[in-house]
C-alpha cells in the first residue's frame, strides 16, 4: 500500500510505525473471513481492511468524522486479522495509533468521556473495584434478573504458599482478577510450588496498563508501565526467572512494553527487559516436567474457550490444550473457535449489542457438545462468558491444580 502521510508525522516515532504498517498491507482482503464485527455486520469499513483504508486516510489528512470514530470503535482488537494475514500486518498496533488520533481530531461527548473516564479509574483499581462490587452484591435482589448476572460473586481468597523455593518467578496480580477471581493466582502459585518454584508477589502492581491504553489514554497507560517497571526492577536484578501473567489479555500487553516505551529514553531498556521477562502461566508449564504431578482424572468433558490475546495476540494457540490433555481431561470440539466471545476489555460495555451478539454465538458453539465446564484464560472472558453459560466457567489453571493437588 503506497502511502503520503504529513512530513511532521513521519517525524514522529508513531508515524514511522504507521507508515511501516500501512506499507505491508496488500488489500487482499484475507482478514475479512476471520473479522468478528465484519461477519456480524457486512461492512467493509467494518473489517480490519476497512478500518486501515480509515486509518491512512486520516493520517494523509483527510478530516476524520464520527463515522470513522464509530468504525474505530466497533473494532474489538481481537488480533484474528493478524492470525490470518499472509503479509504479517501489524494492525493491533495501527487501530492503537488510529484510535489515539481520532480522539484528538473529533472530540466525544461529555457523556462518553465521563464513562470512559470512569472505567480507567475504577477496573484497574482493586480496592475502587471491590467496593462498586460490593455495592452492586447488596442492591442485586433489587435489580432487573439481566443486570443481575452481571454481578459476579467473588472467589474466596485462600492462603499463598510460603514455601521458599530455589527457583523464583514474579506474578503479576491483576486487577479485576484479584477481586473476582482470587483462585486464579492462587492456583497458579500453588503448582508452580509443586514443580520447585517460588511465585512472588509485588502488591504495588495491580494493573498492567490495557486499559488505559485500548481507550487511548496513552500518557495514563505509560504512567502505569513506568511504576510497574519501577515496581518489579528490584526483583529482576536479583535474577528472578520469568514475570508470570495468568490473564492473556493483561499478557499481550505487558509484551508490549518494549514497543510501547520505544521512545523513552529512561525506560525503553528496562521495558525491553520485562517485555523478555513476560511469560503467560501456560508457556512455563508447557516447558515443565508435569507427568510426575498429574494424577489419574476421571475425563471431565471441558469446553476450552481460548481468548483472541491467547490465540491471536500471543499467538499459543494449543498450549493450554495441550496441557489440559496430558491432565486427562477430554475436551469437547468448539465450531469457530477463532472468533471473539465479545469481552474485550471493555468492550462489553461500551459495544453492549456487539458484544451480546458474539456472546450468544460463543455460547452456542462452546456448550453445544454439552460439556460439564467451560475453562479460560483470561478474567475478562470468564466474567463474560459467566454471565450468560448454563454451565460453570473457571481458568483453566483450576483445573490443573486439582489434578496435580
Amino acid at each position: 500500500m503506497q502511502t503520503r502521510l504529513s512530513a511532521d508525522f513521519l517525524n514522529t516515532l508513531q508515524g514511522q510505525q504507521a507508515d511501516e504498517i500501512l506499507r505491508s498491507c496488500v488489500h487482499c482482503g484475507f482478514c475479512t473471513a476471520t473479522c468478528p464485527t465484519y461477519q456480524l455486520l457486512g461492512d467493509e469499513l467494518d473489517s480490519p481492511r476497512g478500518r486501515i483504508y480509515l486509518i491512512k486516510q486520516m493520517l494523509e489528512g483527510d478530516t476524520a468524522t464520527e463515522k470513522t470514530r464509530s468504525h474505530l470503535d466497533r473494532c474489538l482488537t481481537c488480533r484474528a486479522c493478524e492470525t490470518t494475514c499472509p503479509s504479517g500486518v501489524q494492525y493491533g498496533k495501527l487501530v492503537d495509533i488510529g484510535r489515539e488520533v481520532v480522539e484528538q481530531q473529533v472530540p466525544r461527548s461529555w457523556r462518553e468521556r465521563s464513562k470512559r473516564y470512569l472505567l480507567r479509574q475504577v477496573i484497574p483499581q482493586p480496592k475502587r473495584f471491590a467496593l462498586l462490587l460490593k455495592l452492586g452484591l447488596l442492591a442485586k435482589p433489587l435489580l432487573p434478573a439481566n443486570l443481575q448476572k452481571k454481578i459476579p460473586r467473588p472467589q474466596p481468597k485462600t492462603a499463598w504458599p510460603q514455601h521458599t523455593q530455589t527457583r523464583r518467578m514474579l506474578v503479576l496480580s491483576g486487577c479485576a482478577q484479584q477481586v473476582v477471581t482470587a483462585q486464579t493466582n492462587l492456583a497458579a502459585a500453588r503448582i508452580l510450588n509443586r514443580l520447585g518454584i517460588e511465585l512472588l508477589q509485588e502488591p504495588g502492581v495491580q494493573c498492567c496498563g490495557a486499559v488505559s491504553q485500548h481507550l487511548s489514554a496513552t500518557d495514563e497507560a505509560r504512567r502505569t508501565i513506568r511504576h510497574n517497571i519501577d515496581r518489579w526492577w528490584p526483583y529482576i536484578e536479583q535474577g528472578i526467572e520469568a514475570i508470570v501473567v495468568t490473564a492473556s489479555g493483561c499478557g499481550v500487553m505487558v509484551k508490549d512494553y518494549a514497543h510501547l516505551m520505544a521512545d523513552d529514553a529512561d525506560y525503553a531498556d528496562k521495558a525491553k527487559k520485562v517485555s523478555e521477562l513476560a511469560r503467560d502461566i501456560s508457556e512455563i508449564l508447557a516447558a515443565e516436567n508435569l507427568s510426575t504431578l498429574l494424577k489419574p482424572h476421571s475425563g471431565q468433558r471441558i469446553a476450552f474457550h481460548s481468548p483472541c490475546t491467547l490465540q491471536h495476540g500471543l499467538q499459543l494457540n494449543g498450549v493450554v490444550e495441550n496441557i489440559l490433555q496430558q491432565a486427562g481431561f477430554e475436551l469437547t470440539p468448539v465450531v469457530d473457535s477463532h472468533l471473539c466471545c465479545g469481552s474485550a476489555g471493555t468492550y462489553s460495555i461500551l459495544q453492549p449489542e456487539l458484544s451480546s451478539q458474539l456472546l450468544h454465538n460463543k455460547l452456542d458453539n462452546l456448550q453445544r457438545p454439552q460439556p460439564e465446564l467451560i475453562a479460560t484464560a483470561n478474567i475478562g472472558c470468564q466474567m463474560h462468558l459467566a454471565t450468560e453459560a448454563e454451565v460453570p466457567v473457571i481458568h483453566w489453571l483450576e483445573l490443573i491444580d486439582q489434578a496435580t493437588a
